[in-house]
């Protein structure tokens, strides 16, 4: 079981709709990278957030009730982060995931595609080989 500590900010910004994040979307990423063991792609990041999500909150159960309601600016947010860190601690332990799937790139299924459309013996526009109707 591989884990690390990661802040509180950047965990909430994962598990909220908030971004209370110091490091802000850079935090993010290196939470859901560590936890993925992968080099989200930003088309990856949507299902890597909904899954680390879930996880974080089974991991630790508090983090469901964890909402900055009622903060309006980036003063209130840092306020209550200050509040939520002093109740539940600056740092989580937090637990890799098991099982992540890989999802491929969108620059690996471009990359397929480009390759089966260039080795294909089939038509392609301007290319020369129309045959007569």
């Amino acid at each position: 079981m591989t884990t690390f500590s990661f802040p509180l900010a950047d965990i909430v910004s994962v598990t909220t709709e908030k971004l209370p994040s110091r490091r802000r979307t850079d935090g993010v990423a290196d939470l859901l990278n560590w936890m993925t063991g992968d080099l989200l792609e930003p088309s990856q990041i949507p299902r890597a957030t909904d899954v680390c999500k879930a996880e974080l909150i089974a991991q630790h159960p508090f983090l469901a009730g964890l909402e900055p309601s009622g903060v309006r600016t980036e003063a209130d947010l840092a306020a209550w982060l200050v509040e939520a860190e002093r109740v539940h601690g600056e740092y989580l332990t937090v637990v890799a995931l098991a099982d992540w799937g890989r999802q491929e790139s969108a620059e690996d299924v471009l990359g397929r595609l480009r390759h089966r459309r260039e080795g294909s013996t089939r038509f392609r526009p301007g290319s020369g080989d129309a045959h007569p109707a």
